[in-house]
């Protein structure tokens, strides 16, 4: 077993395990309303189970939440990327203080990337996070990506909506970065962020243009020392490339600023343009418009997810399939499609 995964699987063996003196969905709920970190970590932890009982006891915790109705300040939930090396750990942590000095809990769900080859995770935000994680009123989660679509770990979402509970109003999403299939954050948060690095026109090319379109606000970071004047000059060369773009489903124009992580300059102002943005879509309706927009895209990765867990879980000898439809594609034997095709029907005929 890989060793993200084992990792994984013994912590949720640990919570199985303590099941006769596990707390009732209402009574786990009510413990992460109440700030109970480790009721939190282990709610969290069932969100990447591949285990049905896991998902149910899931749900029973999140419905839990819902029907206590705690009144809590509207959250706001912030996705963050960027291209490899521009400092999003770094820009995160001065963040999440600048946040935390104005009486905000902040939430930060870090996606680590799991290796392609090993498929081990590097789970190393709270140590590239020190100074956040230490703060008593933030919460710092790494969970592997184990190579899910997307850029973020499946069950983000659900994570998220349990950091709320908790009474984290400003919930923060790290993705692995920019790539084809970094774009999932989106559809999670409300706000996204894209961090650039100095250096203008070479790399605005290499961006992918999907990309610079969903994105909300671009920050130039690493603005100082000997890269000061190259990230002003990059930061308009990014404005002006951002009006040949389509309008903003928002209704906002997207707005360019620099920063320096390292030096904690301009991380103030960026809070601010989030919070004015966020604003803007409560005037405009655009705020309730795409949460409602994602729930409806949850709701159809959810089919989709459970009804392969559900493949998975079976039987035996579903299981069994699974793995030879899985070596005769690999080895060339069979095509995807076809190996698709025999697994959903497997499926059909299971069922009466």
């Amino acid at each position: 077993m890989k060793a993200s995964e084992a990792a994984r699987e013994v912590a949720l063996h640990r919570i199985r395990s303590a099941k006769s003196t596990r707390p009732s969905p209402e009574d786990w709920a009510a413990a992460i309303e109440n700030g109970d970190r480790d009721a939190l970590g282990q709610a969290i932890t069932l969100t990447e189970s591949n285990r049905l009982d896991d998902l149910q006891t899931l749900t029973a915790i999140l419905k839990a939440m819902k029907a206590s109705k705690s009144p809590r300040s509207a959250a706001n939930r912030i996705g963050i990327t960027g291209v490899p090396g521009v400092g999003k750990s770094t820009f995160i942590e001065a963040f999440g203080l600048v946040l935390l000095h104005r009486g905000h809990r902040v939430a930060v769900l870090a996606i680590d990337p799991s290796s392609s080859r090993s498929g081990g995770s590097l789970l190393g935000d709270k140590t590239r996070m020190d100074g956040l994680s230490k703060q008593e009123s933030a919460f710092v989660r790494p969970s592997p990506t184990s190579s899910n679509l997307g850029g973020v770990a499946r069950g983000t979402y659900e994570a998220i909506l349990l950091c709320e509970a908790a009474g984290y109003d400003r919930i923060l999403v790290e993705t692995v970065g920019v790539g084809q299939s970094e774009t999932a954050v989106r559809d999670l948060t409300d706000a996204f962020l894209l961090l650039m690095l100095p250096g203008g026109g070479d790399e605005l090319q290499g961006i992918k243009r999907g990309i610079m379109e969903m994105a909300d606000l671009l920050v130039v970071n690493k603005d100082d020392g000997s890269n000061r004047p190259l990230a002003r000059e990059t930061a308009s060369q990014y404005q002006q490339a951002l009006r040949l773009f389509p309008p903003n489903p928002g209704g906002h124009t997207v707005q360019v600023q620099s920063t320096s992580a390292l030096e904690k300059d301009g991380i103030g102002e960026v809070a601010d343009a989030v919070d004015a943005l966020v604003d803007q879509w409560s005037s405009n309706g655009w705020f309730e418009t795409q949460r409602q927009q994602q729930r409806l895209r949850q709701l159809d990765e959810h089919v989709h997810g459970l009804v392969r867990i559900a493949r998975w879980n079976a039987s035996s000898s579903a299981a069994s399939a699974w793995k030879r439809l899985q070596n005769e594609v690999a080895n060339n034997a069979r095509h995807p499609l076809d190996a698709a095709q025999e697994w959903s029907n497997l499926r059909t005929q299971q069922e009466p």
